[in-house]
């Protein structure tokens, strides 16, 4: 097996780098991603750098854990960016925003219309039609106060 890997030398790393990056694009999750790109960088300096097999595996090593902390920064970064920061958070666009009761708040519990969506609320006791400000969102329940 050794003389294999030995004898194609550094095309092996460039063919299991493009077979990585193939696999992430059937199955997308960016974790072969940059597995696939440590293989090819490694390739890439194998013709450059006459090394053994040993180190070209310990390279691929430093190269692959390298990667991660960095697609956690730049990933990270890049979530930040968006211009609709409320997507699949609905509820969270809602805090800060007056709403009228639709039914009261009995007993710490009533609910609020937003456009075509009742709301369940929570908050003190209140008789319908009160103005009530938004103050959090705990999954699909409002936390309210009086407004």
């Amino acid at each position: 097996m050794v003389e294999t890997l030995n004898a194609l030398g550094t095309w092996n790393w460039l063919i299991a780098g493009l077979i990585l990056v193939g696999v992430e694009l059937l199955a997308p999750g960016v974790f072969m991603l940059w597995l696939g790109l440590a293989a090819l960088l490694v390739g890439v300096l194998s013709f450059v750098v006459p090394w053994s097999w040993q180190a070209q595996l310990l390279a691929f090593s430093v190269f692959a854990l390298a990667a991660v902390p960095l697609w956690r920064r730049v990933g990270s970064r890049r979530a930040a960016d968006t211009d609709q920061p409320f997507l699949n958070r609905r509820a969270e666009a809602l805090v800060g925003r007056v709403f009228t009761l639709e039914r009261p708040i009995v007993d710490g519990s009533g609910t609020v219309r937003v456009d075509d969506t009742v709301w369940r609320v929570a908050g003190h006791d209140a008789p319908a039609g009160s103005q009530v400000r938004v103050v959090a969102a705990d999954g699909g329940r409002l936390r309210v106060e009086p407004a």
